[in-house]
């Protein structure tokens, strides 16, 4: 790889910020900030380790001795995903498949539980992507990532399996031989003991296997035969436990990093002991047609192959040869492989805003259309949504969304600011329409997007602006959800203005198929009122039997042209008898206090729990909202006693997927 694709693994250091505490530091009580994990193999560099950065042996991590473990472990099961009718005519179903490697933070120092910021790369087009790749590591701080929870628990809501990330550096960013002979070190029966420990991380930390980059050169073919073994015993273990294992075309067999840019026999032992490939970007049209070819040849799948697209410098500006991986007029080649799309929130400039980063990502995987059912031909970035089929995960009921993307300027509880302060924290992220945005009209195309100016819960909305100069119809859920008699929506929205009286909102309800790709759902319309204050509408599906295939709302000028038109949706949810009230967690304790930094912990509530929310009980009656997580544990940092307050009192919720919360738990931390 080149050098300036490892820019920001090398300057993670620099942005550390707090030093982690060994595990016997928590346990006297010290209340320090949780991060991800991260490691070396088994030996440590030589010195002394920079600010912020605390160097660690995978070889010797137990569960037992984690300290931060509750803070880091995900908590929502991977979620089957089903494919809905086509939205366009080119996005095919079975063939290619996407690939991204993220980096979300620096490798040392980034947040367990979120952070106090909005600026946070919040993926939400989890619908074309089949892998994530957590991408990160560097020499000076550890080579070997966990996932954080909150970006594994969103993932997961989307059916999307999540890797953590061993990276063997090259030598000039400092990478070590010794650190490559460490991984794939065997023991005295011969087994590898770090397989043992890679497959025991990601059960303990909820995700779904490990992506191998191996590029420090000075390897001899008897490394390589130990890392075909190596490889070998990591698949079979994590094969075992529902994992999986990708492999970044690098090492070849003869034990030098070479970078092939196809399979060939040079790296088609290591695919074969992978689940998956990383083709290196030095492929060609030629190349990837010879590999695809090769992989099916041996009994494996083309598009377990993944063409490595660099778009960490350009984004979408990137001259690729499309063609070569995902032809429009023949089978698909191989699947695709993002390097980097988080530049659709790096490349803005400083003081970006949630708004403005939404709509450079919905570029990146929508296209320049805006509108996955209407692509635009005449763009030279090939969007995902062109290519390959989107995917939904909501298939049962309770079900339920906010439109929450997982970050906000503030946070809403039931249309009213809960706080103030902007943050971030993706595990919060709801589960969000596949194909945004598809939008049916004769008339003028208003525009629509996630708005974080107002919301019913969490963080965010969906705001349609714009003119309506004829009935317009949003698609917002494909869905395989069971109509009963007692089933019902509810659709929670507001009109911004005066304008609440000049259009008529109804729920559209689709039993069936659209008869086309792209074309409108045969949808059912239910009225709703307009209203210009958050409502919640309970619409009963009278006439309708079988399965829900498509929710939408279908918005109509009223005696004409309106002018413009701010509709806000904050929420859906879909639901058979009364909404359910969840248990109460129990146990909330403080486990480490230094001065207003505080660990909180409790025990999870038993049955079906979404997240949970953490507020600060005021000495005037009021509660303060402090942060929600998915996890059982929590540190809030920076509090203060109110005035004439000799304790601090704090309650934990559960809340379930209709967004009902439950009885709290309660603690009192003394000053």
């Amino acid at each position: 790889m080149k050098p300036t694709r490892r820019t920001v693994l090398i300057a993670g250091a620099a942005a550390a910020l707090t030093p982690t505490l060994p595990a016997a530091a928590a346990r006297k009580a010290a209340a320090t900030p949780p991060y991800a994990s991260y490691w070396y193999p088994d030996s440590l560099p030589s010195g002394t380790p920079g600010t912020g950065i605390t160097w660690r042996s995978l070889k010797a991590w137990r569960a037992a001795d984690d300290a931060d473990l509750a803070f880091n472990a995900a908590s929502v099961p991977l979620a089957a995903r089903f494919t809905p009718a086509p939205v366009n005519t080119t996005a095919r179903s079975g063939q290619a498949r996407i690939q991204s490697l993220v980096s979300f933070g620096p490798t040392s120092s980034n947040p367990s539980q979120g952070a106090a910021t909005a600026d946070y790369y919040a993926l939400t087009h989890w619908s074309y992507i089949d892998e994530l790749v957590f991408w990160g590591g560097s020499s000076g701080e550890g080579l070997i990532l966990a996932p954080n929870a909150p970006i594994v628990d969103a993932a997961h809501r989307h059916g999307v399996p999540v890797l953590g990330n061993i990276f063997l550096p090259p030598v000039a960013y400092g990478g070590q031989l010794q650190w490559t002979r460490d991984l794939v070190q065997k023991d005295s029966a011969g087994r590898y003991p770090l397989a043992a420990q890679l497959v025991a991380v990601a059960r303990a930390y909820g995700f779904d296997g490990w992506f191998v980059n191996a590029e420090t050169s000075g390897g001899n073919a008897a490394l390589a035969t130990d890392m075909l073994g190596f490889l070998r015993e990591l698949k079979s273990r994590a094969a075992a436990v529902g994992q999986r294992v990708t492999w970044y075309d690098s090492m070849t067999v003869n034990g030098t990093v070479s970078w092939q840019g196809a399979l060939n026999a040079q790296n088609q032992p290591f695919f074969e002991r992978a689940d998956d490939m990383f083709v290196d970007f030095r492929w060609s049209a030629s190349g990837l047609a010879s590999s695809g070819q090769r992989a099916e040849q041996i009994g494996r799948s083309r598009y377990e192959l993944w063409a490595g697209v660099d778009v960490e410098a350009s984004g979408w500006n990137k001259s690729v040869n499309w063609d070569a991986m995902v032809p429009r007029d023949r089978a698909h080649v191989v699947s695709v492989g993002f390097y980097r799309p988080e530049w659709t929130r790096n490349h803005l400039p400083a003081g970006r805003t949630p708004g403005e980063f939404h709509a450079a990502d919905d570029r990146f995987w929508s296209g320049r259309s805006l509108d996955p059912a209407r692509p635009d031909a005449t763009d030279a970035w090939r969007a995902p949504a062109v290519s390959v089929a989107d995917r939904s995960t909501v298939t049962s009921v309770p079900f339920a969304s906010v439109f929450n993307t997982g970050h906000g300027l503030r946070w809403y509880e039931g249309g009213v600011v809960g706080s103030d302060a902007p943050w971030n924290h993706l595990g919060l992220q709801d589960r969000l329409p596949s194909r945004r945005w598809v939008v049916h009209t004769s008339g003028t195309r208003p525009a629509v997007n996630f708005d974080f100016a107002d919301a019913w819960c969490g963080g965010s909305s969906v705001l349609v602006d714009g003119e309506l100069t004829a009935p317009t119809v949003l698609d917002v859920y494909a869905t395989r959800l069971a109509v009963g008699v007692d089933t019902v929506v509810e659709l929670t929205h507001r009109t911004d203005g005066a304008d609440a009286g000049a259009v008529n909102v109804e729920l559209a309800v689709a039993t069936a198929e659209p008869g086309t790709p792209g074309s409108t759902p045969p949808y059912t319309y239910f009225p709703v009122n307009s209203v210009n204050s958050w409502q919640t509408a309970t619409v009963r599906l009278t006439g309708l039997t079988g399965t829900i295939r498509a929710i939408g709302v279908r918005l109509t000028p009223v005696g004409g042209s309106v002018g413009t038109v701010r509709w806000r949706l904050g929420g859906l949810a879909v639901r058979s008898g009364a909404a359910g009230t969840p248990a109460a967690p129990s146990g909330l304790r403080v486990t480490g206090a230094s001065g207003g930094d505080l660990r909180l912990v409790w025990n999870p509530a038993p049955g079906a729990v979404r997240h949970y929310t953490l507020h600060r009980l005021l000495p005037d009656g009021t509660r303060r909202f402090l942060g929600g997580t998915c996890q059982r544990a929590y540190f809030v940092a920076g509090l203060r006693p109110e005035q004439g307050e000799t304790a601090a009192r704090f309650e934990v919720r559960a809340v379930g997927e209709l967004y009902t919360t439950s009885a709290p738990a309660t603690v009192t931390h003394s000053w």
